[in-house]
């Protein structure tokens, strides 16, 4: 097959499915709308609906639950879970073969980067100030920031040690292929972004969340992206957790539910316009980065091998909450200190044409954009695919184009068979790709997909049954008019969460990042 290809997999955080101009949005981002032109772009492709435990699927090839990063009854895992010796990263894997592995950006997995087989890892840790680099870590060492540190923004800073280590590699290992995990906090909340970013979307946004879902879905439309209706607002789906003391720290302006536009008052208008447009501008400034980037692919003469990947961890997020040193309502929105988030509103028109948003798995939580770039290895130009796939499918792709089987033991202890299956036919053409299930469990929220059919559920609410080929939007239940269906479904669902129990239960985690003696 030739030389190996580079492997660039760029991650975004709270990215909500139709921001990108490729997938219908208004924000500018020609960058990876160029990439989109000259590959491919995914309209079924699903993350787990929230950070951590997408960050899991990807780097590991298993679903959280699988390496105790996500919860299951009696197992316990997590956010704090620890992944069990043979549950180890693709660095791990890609090193025998001759790369090289960089991480930049943000981390979130238990464990640290240059242990999971990272060569450079810049960890940005400091989620709460887009403005300062004070908690970050650069290859395991602190950061020390200047005490008058002025200039730095962490989107920036990521792209800064990505090109780092690139132009590093093509110095000192130009022989040897790489794999760079780039991993962008932006646009997740605080909403932080760059004044002269902001200045471009000020006003943009004051026809308001109705108007902007509405334009987004005729274009996904034109496009051919969506077979489906436009979803309803749920007006009385509001934040997946309330904080009424953070409402009253922002302020009258602030709105906990996706009303009706014209139901808000001028100043309420005015400040959720504000806030999509210090979204848009973290959009905006992140597209700016990866150019950077890419760039400097190009400037080593890697661009043409390197296949580009580009998803999120999870559906725009409506949560609403003041954290890590408070909020300023004097400050300029968009300063380091203000602290605002998106919220339901804007956070459902982001994930246009979809319902609900991060932590749910509803489609609005777990649909992704994923665009897939590769000169040399991918003939398709401007194409979408709608091959359903998932983050767990990224291991076994590249294993397949790479000419080797999935590793099937570490250090002598068996692996369990990888649950994803290669996308790499696709690539070739639109094709289906046989698979059993594809299966959601957060924090109650649960969801299972087989073909077209889904069944899903909210925390403590009852199943819903959709047909995806027509109502990815989840607005026409069809759980009493097929109960065999939706009972079938409902069966499959707990096999697959009692499989997975099992699995885990084979190297217990306490949750608490520490594993139990065996």
């Amino acid at each position: 097959m030739g030389a190996k290809p580079n492997i660039v997999f760029i991650l975004a955080d709270d990215l909500g499915f139709s921001d990108l101009g490729c997938y219908g949005g208004e924000i500018a981002t020609p960058n990876l709308d160029t990439l989109a032109k000259n590959g491919l772009r995914f309209s079924q492709f699903y993350n787990t609906g929230r950070c951590w435990p997408s960050r899991a699927a990807l780097m590991t090839g298993y679903y959280p639950h699988q390496v105790h990063r996500d919860v299951l009854p009696g197992v316990g895992g997590g956010g704090r879970g620890v992944r069990q010796e043979w549950a180890r990263m693709l660095p791990d894997f890609l090193k025998p073969l001759g790369y090289r592995n960089y991480h930049s950006g943000k981390w979130h997995l238990d464990g640290k980067a240059l242990a999971a087989g990272f060569d450079h890892s810049y960890d940005t840790r400091n989620q709460g100030n887009f403005f300062s680099s004070k908690g970050n870590t650069l290859d395991g060492v602190p950061v020390k920031p200047p005490s008058n540190e002025k200039g730095y923004y962490t989107t920036t800073a990521t792209a800064d040690h990505a090109i780092s280590c690139l132009e590093d590699h093509g110095k000192n290992h130009a022989g040897k292929p790489f794999f760079h995990y780039l991993a962008f906090i932006a646009p997740h909340f605080p909403l932080h972004a760059l004044p002269e970013d902001i200045a471009k979307y000020r006003d943009a946004y004051l026809t308001g969340w109705d108007e902007m879902r509405r334009k987004r879905f005729a274009r996904q439309k034109e496009m051919g992206l969506i077979n489906t209706e436009l979803s309803d607002l749920e007006e009385k789906v509001g934040p997946p957790y309330h904080f009424p003391e953070a409402l009253k720290k922002l302020g009258p302006g602030e709105v906990n539910r996706p009303l009706p536009w014209k139901d808000l008052n001028d100043e309420q208008r005015r400040f959720q316009a504000t806030k999509m447009a210090i979204h848009a501008a973290m959009v905006d400034r992140m597209d700016q980065e990866i150019g950077r980037v890419i760039a400097q692919l190009k400037k080593m003469g890697q661009f043409e091998n390197t296949l580009i990947f580009f998803a999120s961890d999870n559906g725009a997020s409506a949560e609403i909450m003041v954290r890590n040193g408070g909020h300023d309502p004097k400050a300029p929105p968009g300063s380091a200190a203000s602290y605002l988030c998106l919220g339901p509103g804007f956070s459902s028109a982001c994930n246009t044409p979809f319902r609900r948003h991060k932590v749910w798995v509803h489609e609005g939580g777990i649909a992704t954009q994923l665009v897939v770039h590769w000169p040399k290895g991918i003939k398709g130009k401007n194409e979408i695919r709608h091959t359903p796939g998932h983050l767990i499918d990224i291991a076994p792709t590249i294993f397949d184009l790479l000419g080797v089987e999935a590793p099937v033991d570490w250090k002598g202890e068996k692996r369990p068979p990888l649950p994803g299956k290669s996308l790499a036919p696709v690539f070739e053409k639109d094709q289906d790709i046989k698979r059993d299930v594809l299966w959601w469990n957060h924090e109650g929220h649960r969801g299972i997909r087989i073909g077209d059919w889904k069944l899903v559920a909210a925390k403590n609410d009852p199943w819903a049954l959709y047909d995806l080929r027509t109502d990815r939007a989840e607005e026409n239940d069809l759980s009493k008019k097929d109960s065999k269906k939706a009972k079938d479904l409902e069966n499959r669902w707990f096999s697959e969460q009692n499989a997975m129990i099992e699995l885990a239960k084979k190297t217990a985690s306490n949750g608490k990042g520490k594993r139990k003696k065996k």
